[in-house]
Order: structure tokens, then C-alpha cells, then sequence
């Protein structure tokens, strides 16, 4: 029942932050995720695996959610962007399953803790691409997404991080930028969680409740939880310091890029 009140209290957070910040979950998730399972004594072989596929099945769910905000409230997704960048998301995004299948827990994990590290330090110096160009033809977008998916799956997150800085250096307004990586973020979720299922199907050690690398009790308290309080997130949004939120975001994923890489 503990652990139960643990993952209830990470989809609060995850949610929270998604609705606050504009946000995937899966930064906050992975990690949180690893340490559970850590208490649980999980194999540690498969830990960072499992933190990453159920990460990636979360997703699903919160990319639907903020699918259907971007498009119906707001109509800003550039689906002629979208339908361009999937091909190469679903390519890299399986992709990334497999390699991640192939490398060890260790550096897999350090590989994450490097990534959010990045990623708080953007945030924290509010580092934005410029645009220096437009988007490129159909062999470069499906390398950009390509490159997207891998990326993405490996670290169990929906890319926004990635494909909106994409966008931006590319001359595409912000606006729609964030909302057509809302879009993207759904075949990221997808064909990285069918990876990762797919690459932990004949693992032996995975606990009671797993479906490969995905584990059904945290994915849906998390999904569950994030859903109720991503609204509360984003109402806030509209009255908080958004520079003083992300400054607070940013310290709180340096900390948990720091865990990452000495735990």
C-alpha cells in the first residue's frame, strides 16, 4: 500500500509539473521510478529499463491530453509538420528501444543523469534556438525525427525538449511549435513503448506484473494520478512566475540528474 501511495504521489508530481511547465513527465518519472524499484529490490540489471518503458507508456496517456488541448482549444498543431516528422519518430523511437536493450543498467543510467543535467541548464539560462532556417526537405525531416525517436525512447521521455528546439531554429512560431511536439510526442510514446516491451518480453527477471519492460501497478497510478492534476498545473500557469517556475524546475532536475549519475 506504500509503494501503491508512492506512485499515486509521482503521477501527482509528474502531472503537476506537465501542467505547469509545458512539460513531459518522464524527466521527473524515470528517476523517481528507479529509486522505488530500487526499495522494491528489483533486479538491478533491469531497473533503468523498466523506469523507461513504463515512463514511455505513461505517455501515451499525457500526449492525448495535451494533443486535445493544443488542437481543439487552441488549434495550433502544424499537422503537415507532424505527419512529416513521424515517419523518422517511429523509426528512432523503436530504435531507441533497441539500443537501449543492448546497453547496461550503469550507463544507461548515467546516460539519463547527463541528459537532465542538460536539460536543467537550458532551463535555468532560458537557452532558446534562434531561426536561422526553414524546414528541410522530406530526407531531413525524417533524419531530424529520426534522430527525435532515438533520442527520446532511450531516455523515456515525449521529446519536447528536443523537437521544440527543432522547430524554433527551423522559423516555426513557438505557439505552434510546443504544440506540434505535443503531437509528435504520442508516436514517440507509442512505438518506444512497443520497443521496450518487445526487447524486455523473454527477460526473466522482471517482477509479477510486467508486460516486457513496461510495470502495469506504477503506469497506471501514474496515469491515473497525472490526469487529475495536470489541469490544476496549468491553471496555475496563468498566475505564477513562469521564470521563477522554471528556475525551480531546473534545480529540481539538477538534483535528480546528479542522483542519476552517482547513485
Amino acid at each position: 500500500m506504500e509503494l501503491f501511495f508512492s506512485y499515486i504521489g509521482l503521477g501527482v508530481i509528474a502531472g503537476f509539473a506537465a501542467g505547469l511547465l509545458g512539460v513531459g513527465g518522464g524527466l521527473i518519472i524515470v528517476p523517481v521510478l528507479i529509486l522505488i524499484f530500487q526499495s522494491k529490490h528489483f533486479s538491478p540489471d533491469i531497473i533503468v529499463h523498466l523506469a523507461i518503458g513504463t515512463s514511455l507508456a505513461t505517455i501515451i496517456f499525457t500526449s492525448l491530453s495535451s494533443i486535445y488541448a493544443h488542437h481543439f482549444r487552441f488549434k495550433a498543431v502544424r499537422w503537415d509538420i507532424a505527419k512529416q516528422l513521424t515517419p523518422g519518430i517511429i523509426m528512432g523511437a523503436l530504435l531507441g528501444a533497441i539500443i537501449a536493450d543492448v546497453v547496461s543498467a550503469k550507463n544507461l543510467q548515467q546516460f539519463f543523469g547527463f541528459f537532465e543535467l542538460f536539460v536543467a541548464l537550458q532551463m535555468a539560462f532560458n537557452i532558446k534556438a534562434h531561426a536561422v532556417r526553414t524546414l528541410p526537405k522530406i530526407t531531413g525531416m525524417l533524419a531530424a525525427g529520426t534522430g527525435i525517436g532515438v533520442i527520446s525512447s532511450i531516455v523515456g521521455i515525449g521529446g519536447g525538449t528536443l523537437t521544440v528546439p527543432f522547430l524554433s531554429w527551423c522559423n516555426v512560431k513557438m505557439q505552434e511549435a510546443v504544440a506540434t511536439s505535443a503531437a509528435c510526442g504520442l508516436p514517440i510514446a507509442v512505438a518506444g513503448c512497443v520497443g521496450f516491451i518487445f526487447t524486455g518480453w523473454n527477460e526473466f527477471t522482471l517482477p509479477e506484473n510486467s508486460l516486457g519492460y513496461v510495470y502495469w501497478p506504477a503506469f497506471l497510478s501514474i496515469v491515473i494520478a497525472s490526469m487529475f492534476v495536470a489541469p490544476l498545473g496549468a491553471w496555475l500557469a496563468h498566475r505564477l512566475s513562469a521564470a521563477k517556475l522554471k528556475r525551480f524546475f531546473s534545480l529540481v532536475l539538477l538534483m535528480l540528474g546528479l542522483n542519476m549519475l552517482f547513485n
